[in-house]
């Protein structure tokens, strides 16, 4: 059964993540990584530019499809080594949340969306994927 997520990270480390073809969900923790399969779907917010630092953007920044493969330790430095699975990314827009909120089944009717975000990584409805995708125009995403 395909599932659909959400990850959160600031818009600069979801490009570089974007460009090396990859997720890397809550800092490097396994878990969230484990919890994909293939052909999942995933698609990154970024509340700012940068990690602590940058404009707020508060937007989806990328979207994809979890490819074959399992969760992997990737060697990003002596010290950090934090898991990852591949992914097939789509050519997309970045698309604000706000237009979004009261089409979105997390945040309709909800004032507090945001405290779910810091959760850094969440399942969502896959209407709510459509609605998603839909808004970054990314081109072929089955649902």
């Amino acid at each position: 059964m395909t599932r659909y997520w959400v990850g959160v990270a600031s818009r600069d480390h979801v490009k570089a993540a974007e460009t090396g073809g990859f997720c890397q969900l809550c800092h490097g923790k396994e878990a969230p990584v484990r919890r994909l399969s293939e052909n999942d779907g995933v698609v990154y917010y970024s509340p700012r530019e940068s990690m602590n630092a940058g404009a707020s953007i508060h937007a989806f920044t990328a979207i994809g499809r979890i490819k074959a493969g399992d969760a992997y330790r990737a060697d990003q430095s002596d010290c950090f080594r934090p898991w990852r699975r591949d992914v097939a990314y789509l050519p997309a827009k970045d698309a604000l949340i706000a237009p979004l909120l009261d089409r979105l089944s997390f945040s309709a009717h909800n004032a507090n969306w945001g405290w779910l975000m810091r959760k850094g990584f969440f399942e969502i409805t896959p209407d709510d994927f459509g609605v998603i995708s839909n808004a970054m125009e990314a081109g072929d995403v089955e649902i």
